[in-house]
């Protein structure tokens, strides 16, 4: 890691050439972000509707149920993010990561900014999930491809983002590509990703789909 425990570049994030590679997405693959937002929200005397997989458009007052406006949420969630390091772990993902740290190399490929990243970098260390952090903004396919370039085979990368999977399939079709949706509240909202390798019910799921890709 750099000296502030994150990258603005995948040339930078230190990776072993001849070691398999796990790049993961933090916010429901890691980390239980819809939940703290909940609980953020609640706190404020608002709730978030989760009838559809998205935030804008969702979050309602509790005294009279009247929605916030688009530019209301993103300042909320820009809030959210400017300190967050208090999120709870995705089901059974620091013991897969755990188990897999002896057979290969892991990075936490994140939509943060750089302003957010430290308080990412924080959250993730206190779970055990003590690895590179590689912020990004927009589609994350470049920095897929631009990872597993400079890692051993076989390599794979894990989202809740369908658009995200889609775009590494673009970029980097070598790399395996798995589904995932930490929180079971979210998964009925997000149909399979018609560009992932394997819709994981779980971490447990997606370990066996690894392990038995990973040279024996």
């Amino acid at each position: 890691m750099t000296k502030n425990n994150f990258h603005t570049s995948p040339a930078t994030v230190p990776l072993d050439a001849d070691r398999p590679l796990l790049i993961t997405d933090a916010d429901e693959v890691l980390l239980r972000f819809v939940d703290g937002f909940i609980r953020f929200l609640d706190a404020r005397g608002l709730t978030l509707d989760l009838s559809s997989y998205r935030l804008h458009g969702n979050v309602t007052r509790h005294d009279d149920g009247t929605k916030l406006i688009d530019v209301e949420v993103t300042v909320l969630l820009e809030e959210f993010r400017s300190d967050l390091d208090s999120l709870d772990a995705v089901e059974h993902a620091a013991e897969v990561l755990a188990g897999l740290r002896g057979r290969m190399q892991t990075v936490v490929l994140s939509n943060v900014t750089p302003a957010q990243a430290p308080a990412r970098v924080r959250n993730l260390a206190r779970l055990g999930f003590d690895f590179p952090l590689l912020v990004n903004s927009g589609p994350k396919g470049e920095a897929v491809k631009a990872l597993a370039q400079r890692a051993g085979t076989p390599a794979f990368f894990m989202d809740d983002i369908p658009q995200h999977l889609a775009h590494a399939a673009e970029t980097a079709p070598q790399v395996f590509r798995i589904h995932l949706v930490g929180d079971e509240r979210l998964k009925p909202l997000m149909p399979p990703a018609p560009a992932a390798h394997l819709r994981a019910e779980d971490w447990r799921a997606a370990e066996a789909f690894i392990r038995a890709r990973l040279p024996q």
